[in-house]
């Protein structure tokens, strides 16, 4: 059960490891010598237009996201979701997620995060607190899963998405939905390649994120499509606190083992 309740949250995808993206990523051993990232002008002014705007108190977003990975026989293969999320800074989130794998809910109300599947009606419940970024780790300690997108969620995401680049510039502009976005790329320490599309006015709303895992097998790729993002949204306490739905089973998490102690036995 514990798998499955793993699964769901992957699923609600909103977390992160590292930066922007959060598969397992192999590092050097030793850190790497102090160099000075190149990144371009636009680069630079469009991701700090973008982190003011994403430190609103109150937002709403849509998401859609697509993961490619390699499956046992090395064939890609692609998950669908689609994500609604309502968060209030500092200590609030909720996520409702539909995809190929079913529904999956993410709820956090300055308390506890409660993790609710409502195909089976299932849920579980694991202490946090703090901000958003400190209980979606919790949640990521307990259960061990990744949670690619909250660099957005940081109180820096503009810091966050920077922080590990050896190199960002513009691409160019493209048009999504009808609204003009820059197209920006950067290149990662970690070995993860990031394309970002953001509006191009002061706001610099983020629409749409391709992240690529350049040193795993396959370069498995996450690919994220925001709309509605709404820095207008006022949300009631209500909306992040889970209570069970009637006949709803509780289910109690046991710490996952890991592969070398599960030998040792």
């Amino acid at each position: 059960m514990t798998s499955v309740l793993r699964n769901a949250v992957q699923a609600a995808a909103f977390g992160v490891v590292v930066g922007f993206a959060a598969l397992p990523i192999a590092r050097a051993e030793e850190p790497a010598p102090p160099f000075k990232p190149a990144i371009s002008d636009e680069v630079a002014t469009a991701v700090s237009q973008m982190g003011k705007t994403l430190l609103a108190k109150n937002q709403s977003i849509t998401a859609r996201t697509i993961r490619v990975y390699l499956d046992q026989s090395g064939q890609p293969l692609h998950i669908f979701h689609e994500m609604k999320i309502v968060m209030r800074r500092p200590n609030r989130i909720a996520i409702v997620s539909t995809g190929d794998d079913g529904k999956h809910n993410l709820f956090y109300d300055g308390k506890a995060a409660s993790i609710f599947l409502p195909d089976s009606k299932e849920y579980a419940v694991i202490a946090a607190s703090g901000d958003i970024p400190s209980a979606l780790n919790s949640v990521l300690d307990k259960i061990e899963v990744d949670f690619p997108l909250s660099g957005f969620l940081t109180d820096s995401p503009d810091k966050t998405l920077l922080s590990d680049a050896i190199a960002a510039w513009q691409v160019g502009t493209a048009n999504i939905d009808g609204v003009e976005c820059r197209h920006l790329f950067f290149h990662q320490k970690s070995g993860i390649d990031l394309e970002l599309w953001v509006e191009k006015n002061s706001a610099a709303t983020p629409h749409r994120l391709i992240a690529t895992y350049r040193r795993l097998p396959g370069q498995p790729s996450l690919v994220a499509e925001f709309t509605n993002w709404s820095t207008q949204a006022r949300p009631s306490d209500s909306e992040f606190a889970f209570r069970p739905p009637a006949g709803a089973k509780k289910i109690k998490l046991t710490p996952a083992v890991a592969p070398e102690t599960k030998r040792s036995k």
